[in-house]
């Protein structure tokens, strides 16, 4: 039963070959071409509206330098918000539970914010390891503790998503598996579980859409402090 539960965690195989690329690669399957026209279709005015939305978001808190970065954020963060909600659905496979994808996606960008601030301006970044005004016998400590925390930032983006999605498809699967088993038995508390379940579920959706937006949005604040 308990390996029941993680089953739906293991990327699925065909012919021993893994899907999970596969999966990756489907929500943008989804994403409608546009044509030649300005406004081809309702579904195509309401991709751009919130192409225009999500761009404008994590545009804001940067400068005029930083909007160099606005294709790569606004396609990671439509990408993270198609697999988060596309996961959600029946007998499907959401490969952002994954910690080494989550990793994948974090560790490179970070780097390249990181890299950004030490080319552009390395006195500024490093500055930031120690605050000004510091004792002179704390700093050997406080350039420690800075710099762990600064190199655990990406592994702190992959841990949060995968953690917050994790539990979230484990307690629907739960919730699903208790009410399908007290239905027979306690017919009320089973369509009181249910409901419970339909409570959970839309919040999972709005945690999936929170999850992507927060991981894009700490992305564009550690490109912030680097540029």
């Amino acid at each position: 039963m308990n390996l029941s539960f993680f089953d739906q965690f293991t990327s699925p195989c065909l012919l021993g070959i893994p899907l999970i690329l596969l999966s990756m690669l489907f929500p943008a399957l989804l994403i409608p071409t546009p044509g030649n026209r300005w406004v081809s279709n309702r579904l195509t005015t309401l991709q751009s509206w919130l192409i225009h939305l999500i761009t404008k978001q994590l545009m804001t808190p940067l400068n005029k330098a930083g909007h160099k970065w606005a294709l790569i954020l606004t396609s990671l963060m439509i990408l993270l918000l198609s697999i988060n909600l596309l996961g959600l659905l029946p007998y499907t496979f959401t490969p952002t539970t994954q910690l080494s994808m989550n990793l994948a996606l974090a560790f490179p960008l970070w780097l390249a914010t990181l890299l950004t601030g030490l080319r552009n301006q390395p006195s500024a970044s490093l500055s930031h390891l120690l605050p000004e005004g510091t004792p002179t016998l704390l700093i050997p400590a406080l350039i420690m503790i800075e710099t762990t925390s600064l190199l655990i930032r990406p592994l702190a983006l992959g841990v949060r998503l995968t953690a917050n999605l994790t539990a979230g498809h484990l307690l629907i699967q739960l919730i699903s598996t208790a009410s399908t088993a007290l239905l027979p038995i306690m017919p009320a508390i089973s369509i009181l579980t249910t409901s419970i379940l339909l409570l959970l579920t839309v919040l999972e959706v709005a945690v999936a859409m929170i999850q992507a937006y927060v991981f894009v949005l700490l992305l564009s604040l550690y490109l912030q402090e680097n540029i």
